[in-house]
């Protein structure tokens, strides 16, 4: 999938000099609105194998996806600033921002499967 992207939309270019850290290079031939659609689509890809493998599907397991992808996006939309004077580009700081996503899903989907798991939780509230 990730190569008929690259394929289709010419996109590899960016992401060849952000993995030889020529970082101002990439961050010219960005085209953000393209590069914030591949969060999603690898998120959900993860996904979607995680729901169809083997075994039990936990409630909510579409949580810390949701949550990677959205956080992706964000770290996609603030990597042209500098973070304590280094500029981490359109690549390297969107895949940084996946870790503290996925950590903040799981945690919420925790705090959601608790609280939706009491005895007296009826799911609407009055």
């Amino acid at each position: 999938m990730s190569f008929t992207l690259n394929l289709f939309f010419s996109r590899s270019a960016n992401i060849l000099n952000a993995l030889l850290i020529s970082l101002p290079e990439a961050a010219k031939v960005v085209e953000y609105q393209w590069l914030m659609f591949y969060p999603c689509v690898y998120m959900y890809a993860m996904y979607d194998a995680n729901k169809h493998a083997e075994g039990e599907n936990p409630r909510l397991s579409f949580v810390p996806f949701a949550f990677g992808a959205y956080f992706v996006t964000i770290g996609l939309m603030y990597s042209p600033n500098l973070f304590f004077g280094i500029s981490f580009g359109p690549i390297w700081l969107p895949m940084l921002s996946l870790i503290p996503g996925l950590l903040i899903g799981f945690i919420i989907g925790y705090i959601l499967i608790k609280i939706s798991s009491k005895p007296n939780y009826s799911g609407n509230e009055q």
